[in-house]
């Protein structure tokens, strides 16, 4: 037997074409009675509506294009887990792709999604504003996620990554640290940019006699162990070690220990997402909520597409310091659990 057809369902609910259509479209214009019979019937036949002729009828994709610097690892999975969620939630698909560190490729990752989804989100904050805004499709509808600055009627979520840092650095001079080092992001991304800049302007405040260092990262896990070994050799003391990003402290975390320092004993360790992972490894970060982010993001999109709401406006999402194992107070220079 064949895949059911619309006229299938049709004919098993005993209505016309015309009703099972707008029954499976969510239209109003159908009686409670008869919307259960339909839907009852698409059960049994295993009816799946097909996404070209719904596209047709409703003049929309019910799809959402996602568009992340990449899809790899933890950070853009739990990204993509809260979008789903309240996607699927509202009745709409997600088509993913990414963009690496071009400005052309983000054009080109832009430019495909036309004519295949209603909208965009939109996460770039490794791209030139002006690159961003020339490449988003004029007639889709986007909102954007940490983008490196504001683009006229498009909305936007952002996080606060400088009082994130803040609070990191608070935390880590309360628990007598006093040569902290900085695993900085990638050049270029407005989120390593800011992580930076608040532990620059923390210490500058909080403790302005002590040396600010920073070492290059790139948000790998390869990065956080380059640094660790940079640590181990230099001469430079170094207490605490706070990563702009989680993937970064777990690979310092590693090295440090496999060269048999301490953590936190020796050397505290921090991070920033709160990715899944830094839970089981016990690791202090900065919590950011990503799956919320996501799952607000496509909320604000969908408001867009069906007309519940065109608010622009930038909306400034607070982290918190998630304080757990692997830093701890110190007493006189050495840790105490």
């Amino acid at each position: 037997m064949g895949e059911a057809t619309i006229r299938d369902v049709a004919r098993r609910a005993e209505v016309s074409v015309a009703s099972v259509s707008r029954a499976l479209n969510g239209l109003n214009n159908v009686r409670g009675e008869t919307r259960e019979r339909i839907m009852a019937a698409a059960k049994e036949l295993g009816y799946v509506p097909h996404a070209g002729a719904r596209s047709l009828s409703l003049a929309r994709a019910h799809a959402i294009g996602v568009v992340l610097p990449d899809l790899h690892g933890e950070f853009f999975s739990e990204c993509v887990r809260g979008m789903d969620r309240e996607a699927s939630r509202r009745g709409y698909l997600l088509l993913l792709s990414n963009m690496h560190d071009d400005s052309e490729q983000a054009a080109v990752a832009l430019r495909a999604m036309r004519g295949r989804v209603d909208g965009l989100l939109v996460m770039a904050p490794h791209i030139p504003l002006e690159a961003l805004e020339r490449a988003l499709p004029a007639t889709l509808p986007a909102v954007l996620i940490n983008a490196p600055g504001e683009i006229a009627s498009r909305p936007a979520l952002r996080l606060d990554n400088r009082a994130g840092a803040r609070a990191m650095v608070e935390h880590l001079l309360g628990g007598g640290h006093r040569h902290i080092v900085h695993i900085a992001g990638p050049e270029g991304n407005v989120d390593a940019q800011e992580r930076a800049q608040g532990f620059r302007d923390a210490l500058a405040e909080l403790a302005p006699d002590m040396p600010v260092r920073i070492i290059s990262g790139d948000f790998n896990e390869e990065a956080g162990e380059a640094a660790a070994r940079e640590i181990v050799a230099s001469s430079a003391p170094c207490d605490a070690v706070f990563a702009a990003n989680d993937m970064m402290a777990i690979g310092c975390l590693h090295t440090l220990r496999q060269a048999g320092k301490r953590v936190p004993e020796d050397i505290a360790v921090a991070g920033f997402d709160d990715v899944p992972l830094a839970r089981y490894l016990a690791l202090t970060t900065i919590e950011v909520r990503i799956a919320e982010i996501g799952a607000r993001a496509v909320s604000r999109l969908i408001d867009m597409l069906e007309g519940k709401g065109a608010d622009t406006r930038t909306e400034l999402h607070e982290p918190q310091l998630i304080a757990r194992a692997t830093t701890a107070a110190r007493v006189n220079g050495a840790a105490h659990g």
